[in-house]
């Protein structure tokens, strides 16, 4: 009967290797999915970080030339 126990304990062996060989296959394709979807969130973070600054600098310019423009009318008038 020794063979067999052996032939059991070997299968028994077998399984448990194709279990921690699944569990860390999950693992890996959890750790893959939580790193793609966190690098997803950081490109969009950045890219409305982006968007927000180049408004926020087209804004600014926009006012500049629009006090300017005024600025040196009143300039203008006041050396006339």
């Amino acid at each position: 009967m020794e063979n067999g126990t052996a032939v059991a304990d070997e299968v028994t062996e077998r399984i448990h290797s194709l279990e921690t060989a699944q569990a860390v296959q999950v693992a890996t394709t959890t750790g893959m999915e939580s790193t793609n979807a966190a690098t997803t969130a950081g490109m969009q973070a950045t890219q409305a970080a982006a968007q927000a600054g180049t408004w926020a600098v087209m804004t600014a310019g926009s006012v500049s030339l629009i006090v300017g423009m005024f600025l040196g009318m009143t300039i203008a008038k006041i050396n006339n």
